[in-house]
């Protein structure tokens, strides 16, 4: 099995990108929105982790928001809490597709947690920043004070693009992204 790591900055079209190799795809951010609303063990560990923030089941985003908000190390709280969820859903999601030619893993901290393996084929989804920007603004309405946070937890840009197989450029135009995947597709097929 040829496991596919989709990276990127935060808005960059990631989740778009790794949908369109029409192979299963694992979204780390998905799986989180999910636990947030089924899991009531992670709900019961963030309520007596974070009392005055998480104050009804399912957990709603505006209370993990203010938590961030609050204090940096309420966002290290929440990870210590969730990301040991996410990586054991990630390992069913690896069991489940072991027979699959291929699977693509949309894990924004796929590094930064050492996820990776080494011969997993990382793909750098690169789009404009200011193209970003004006796509997390418009589409979702995201706070500025939590992306901050966010990016402090992750590896430079840079970085990680340099150490990606493939670089596939996102104008946010889908015929052009589609070509891209396609072609890129088509290389690591060749390869395998």
């Amino acid at each position: 099995m040829i496991r596919i790591a989709v990276l990127g900055d935060i808005g960059s079209g990631k989740s778009y990108v790794a949908k369109q190799f029409g192979y299963p795809v694992f979204n780390a951010d998905t799986e989180v929105a999910k636990l947030y609303r089924k899991s009531r063990r992670c709900y019961n560990k963030l309520k007596k982790a974070l009392p005055e923030y998480i104050v009804s089941f399912p957990v709603k985003k505006i209370e993990i928001s203010k938590a961030i908000i609050a204090d940096q190390y309420n966002l290290k709280k929440i990870i210590k809490i969730v990301h040991p969820e996410v990586r054991s859903n990630m390992n069913n999601f690896i069991k489940k597709n072991k027979n699959k030619k291929l699977i693509i893993l949309d894990i924004p901290l796929l590094m930064e947690n050492k996820i990776n393996k080494k011969n997993d084929i990382l793909i750098f989804v690169d789009a404009k920043k200011k193209e970003i920007n004006k796509r997390l603004k418009k589409k979702f309405n995201i706070n500025l004070k939590i992306l901050e946070k966010f990016k402090k937890l992750q590896l430079p840009v840079e970085l990680k693009k340099q150490q990606s197989d493939f670089i596939i450029k996102n104008n946010f135009r889908n015929n052009s992204i589609k070509k891209n995947v396609k072609k890129v597709l088509e290389k690591i097929l060749l390869n395998a």
